[in-house]
């Protein structure tokens, strides 16, 4: 048994279970979509103790050896990255966006991507005002599908881009949550930034939903403020 309690049977079984009409050449390419996620996310997990490592005081040296490598590599993959701030949460739904893009066979992580991946995770505030106001999940998943470009030919490979209007929403994200007085960047800044970016795909979504700035902000203001002390402690720890 993994240090998870996650086997490959595990994994298997479920593949199998999602896609039980799928020949085994579709299996093959859903599989390595799953296993390029796995590896993103096993990438971020070190990256989080990594993170906690040098606010603990950690060198470089010490944090090399840990993981196996010299200390000029440990630096170079490790140096704080743009999501050093987000909550687990905020991490995640990055993770879903990029996932999305896969699955559309689309070389880029557009603003679409972004919005897919906050409604991926129903455990953030994003999600809530998204269903909130979109009416229902359904609903809201629907705009976005039908905003999406065509799917590419084949999934990429590697690394995917973000476009520039993505980097610039997750730029207003960090603006949004320091306006904000938050020491921590959620996925309910994420959503303010993707709505920052007004001539974004995201952006023209989220109009289409109903949703304003001045709406959206004062209802991310209003929701951050009545979680209280503990709630905000519980998400920076969440980084």
């Amino acid at each position: 048994m993994s240090p998870l309690d996650i086997s490959l049977a595990d994994l298997i079984a479920r593949l199998d279970e999602e896609l039980p009409d799928a020949n085994v050449l579709a299996r093959i390419s859903e599989a390595r979509l799953r296993a390029q996620t796995l590896t993103d996310l096993g990438d971020q997990l070190i990256d989080h103790y990594v993170s906690k490592a040098k606010r603990n005081g950690a060198s470089w040296t010490e944090i090399g050896d840990a993981i196996g490598v010299s200390k000029q590599a440990a630096q170079q993959r490790h140096t704080p990255a743009p999501f050093e701030r987000f909550t687990k949460l905020n991490r995640h739904g990055i993770v879903l966006a990029q996932e999305a893009a896969r699955t559309h066979k689309h070389d880029f992580i557009g603003t679409e991507h972004l919005l897919l991946g906050l409604l991926g995770e129903p455990r953030g505030l994003a999600y809530e005002v998204l269903v909130a106001k979109g009416g229902s999940e359904r609903r809201v998943r629907d705009a976005i599908e039908e905003a999406l470009p065509p799917a590419g030919e084949k999934a990429p490979r590697g690394h995917i881009a973000f476009r520039t209007e993505s980097k610039e929403a997750i730029d207003q994200a960090r603006l949004a949550a320091a306006e904000l007085g938050h020491d921590w960047i959620g996925t309910e800044h994420t959503l303010l930034g993707l709505m920052r970016v007004e001539e974004s795909p995201a952006a023209r979504i989220l109009r289409g939903l109903g949703f304003t700035l001045d709406e959206l902000h004062e209802t991310v203001t209003h929701e951050t403020a009545k979680a209280g002390t503990a709630e905000r402690l519980a998400a920076r720890d969440e980084q």
